[in-house]
């Protein structure tokens, strides 16, 4: 098996657009393209089935929050995508106090076609977060 690493920010462009999606709380392309209702994610301790349940995850978790998320590096090895990022992270009600935390996501994907893989299962670690800066 070959693992390929990208340089910084250098992720598949599906990825940003994903990434996007994510910080605008607009679902389109992105999500449409590469979630269905198989798709498992687990992010921290909470299992979340399905393209809806997910949207509806990070629209609670991030709705009060205006954030966005910068690729650093990837890797892939087989189907598994593996970014490493930082988002930058405010309350919409105090937007002067900024915090940057670090993420990781695992992308366990279905390459049949290669321009628009489908997500079977994503990992996702974020944090931590000094409660003390923004929570």
């Amino acid at each position: 098996m070959t693992a390929t690493t990208t340089d910084r920010g250098e992720a598949p462009g599906w990825v940003h657009a994903f990434m996007h999606e994510i910080d605008t709380l607009e679902f389109a392309t992105a999500f449409a393209t590469n979630l269905d209702q198989d798709t498992e994610m687990v992010f921290g301790t909470a299992r979340v089935h399905g393209v809806e349940a997910i949207k509806d995850f990070f629209v609670k978790i991030d709705a009060p929050l205006t954030t966005t998320h910068e690729v650093i590096e990837t890797w892939t090895v087989g189907d598994v995508l593996i970014l490493r990022g930082e988002a930058t992270i405010a309350k919409k009600t105090d937007p002067d106090n900024v915090v940057r935390a670090p993420f990781t996501h695992i992308f366990h994907l279905d390459q049949s076609d290669e321009a628009a893989p489908r997500i079977r299962s994503l990992h996702i670690t974020a944090g931590p977060v000094d409660p003390g800066t923004l929570l």
